[in-house]
């Protein structure tokens, strides 16, 4: 596949995918790919997948449809939460050539050196979750001057109707120090506001092979970048609500750089389904925090 000299991608999913497409696009511009937009023609298409629907599942299958009606000998690369979940199926998708999972996704430049055309079933790269460790940081990238920028993968929960820990692995993060110097580099640029993402945001401080640290949590992240003069603004993007502490409150309310705003997620008002869903809070608890940051910050955003 040493001829194929342009890409194109397209992101299923949360800011933590956004993040991580804008990476494989950078991985494969420094090897000399031009990036492409997605409904123009490529050598590559790259689609980064989401899981946590059905219908993010048939997007999938409609994209690849879609690439093999315009460009039939083009290159069909899925990676994503899909294809660490559902490798088998997706490689028996007619038109997709290569299915990396969620270990194999940044070494993307060394698969496509070795890839062929797909006769028949894709070529399948992946391995059991489990064996996954080490944590990859990322960030976007655009012609913006906001960017997301991950500290956090994985999660340790196991709620009764979620795939993520099945297709992101066990709760890891980046270092305190590495997150504050890219956040340097990054402002250094023409970003001036960073919007913290992982997959459990709260639980950062667990090292790139899922052991706590417990030199280091959110609150110290936090108070860490507050001080970083390169950049305007930082947020939050989205926190569980047994996570978010009064602590993390006060220390936002307190920022210089920090922005008022929290997006706290809720499933549902009634405890018995929350018990159902095995999530870790009930809705006591959810109001709890939000009187704690309308009396701490009156006038702060907060979304659900």
């Amino acid at each position: 596949m040493n001829t194929a000299k342009t890409v194109a991608f397209h992101t299923l999913g949360c800011k933590l995918n956004f993040s991580e497409t804008s990476t494989l696009s950078r991985l494969l511009e420094q090897e000399g790919f031009e990036k492409r937009e997605f409904t123009d023609p490529a050598d590559v298409y790259v689609i980064n997948t989401c899981s946590v629907t059905d219908n993010a599942d048939k997007e999938c299958r409609q994209l690849v449809r879609r690439i093999q009606k315009k460009s039939p000998a083009s290159f069909v690369v899925i990676t994503g939460c899909y294809a660490q979940l559902k490798p088998q199926e997706i490689a028996a998708i007619p038109g997709v050539d290569l299915v990396l999972g969620a270990a194999e996704k940044f070494n993307i430049a060394e698969h496509l050196g070795n890839l062929t055309k797909a006769d028949d079933l894709a070529k399948i790269c992946s391995c059991d979750i489990s064996e996954l460790e080490g944590f990859q940081p990322s960030f976007s990238q655009n012609d913006r001057t906001r960017t997301f920028l991950k500290v956090q993968d994985g999660c340790d929960y196991n709620c009764s109707f979620c795939t993520i820990p099945l297709a992101r692995g066990k709760s890891r993060s980046n270092t305190i120090d590495k997150v504050v110097a890219q956040a340097r580099d990054l402002g250094k640029g023409d970003v001036r506001e960073i919007v913290l993402t992982g997959v459990n945001l709260g639980d950062f401080g667990k090292g790139p092979t899922g052991q706590k640290n417990h030199a280091e949590n959110f609150t110290d992240l936090v108070k860490a970048l507050d001080q970083v003069e390169t950049i305007d603004r930082f947020r939050i993007s989205s926190i569980e609500p047994n996570l978010l502490t009064q602590e993390i409150v006060e220390t936002v309310a307190q920022s210089d750089r920090f922005m008022p705003h929290f997006h706290i997620p809720l499933q549902s008002g009634s405890n018995q389904i929350l018990a159902a869903m095995r999530r870790r809070y009930r809705r006591e608890l959810y109001a709890e925090r939000v009187d704690w940051i309308r009396q701490t910050m009156p006038l702060a955003a907060i979304g659900a």
